[in-house]
């Protein structure tokens, strides 16, 4: 059982013929209450009407085009002009400018956040990823390319995040503690980028 990114209830019963699946959805309403009820109050990265850029949302204006197909930010005016053949190349278009500007913040900002740490990286990559960032044992950092979505204090997060799992490959008091040197604030961060929903 999960819930769709249009928030529809998805159950898949293994034998439709001795399972009731009614039965399991009360059974389990509280967990599905629970969720809806996160999931309808939670930002979302994109919706039919908006794109999220730098934590706030943008107003999506669709423009049917049979000519080259584009996206244009204005900030300024909280909205992004999409040209396209049709609807269903928006959200290719919102990747491809959320590769672009996710790949410029990180290479702006992980060195120094790294200097700051005194830590050193083998190589740092933005790409689809399911989780927002990724350390391996040998130094490679990973970022999704929806990092620029979110406001500034949640990217800067997720940065530093991945940078203590250079010294510390695990969760444990030791990573909080050199998390909390940099972040003093970081459970609150994690908790506001854990209410976030991603594409």
């Amino acid at each position: 059982m999960r819930f769709r990114d249009d928030n529809v209830l998805e159950v898949v019963v293994p034998n439709p013929k001795s399972f009731d699946a009614e039965e399991m959805i009360r059974e389990r309403a509280a967990w599905v209450i629970k969720h809806l009820d996160r999931l309808s109050k939670s930002p979302r990265v994109l919706t039919s009407e908006s794109v999220m850029f730098d934590g706030a949302p943008l107003k999506i204006v669709f423009q049917k085009s049979a000519g080259s197909e584009s996206l244009e930010p204005n900030l300024a005016r909280g909205e992004v002009t999409i040209k396209a053949h049709d609807r269903s190349s928006v959200k290719e278009l919102v990747r491809r400018w959320y590769l672009k500007e996710s790949s410029r913040y990180v290479i702006g900002r992980l060195p120094s956040l790294a200097k700051t740490l005194g830590v050193a990286y083998s190589k740092a990559d933005v790409r689809e990823i399911k989780n927002w960032g990724y350390c391996t044992k040998r130094g490679r950092l990973s970022f999704s390319w929806q990092l620029i979505a979110l406001p500034e204090r949640l990217r800067e997060y997720v940065l530093c995040h991945e940078l203590v799992h250079l010294l510390e490959h695990n969760h444990s008091k030791a990573f909080r503690r050199k998390l909390a040197s940099i972040l003093p604030d970081h459970s609150s961060r994690e908790r506001e980028l854990d209410s976030t929903i991603p594409l």
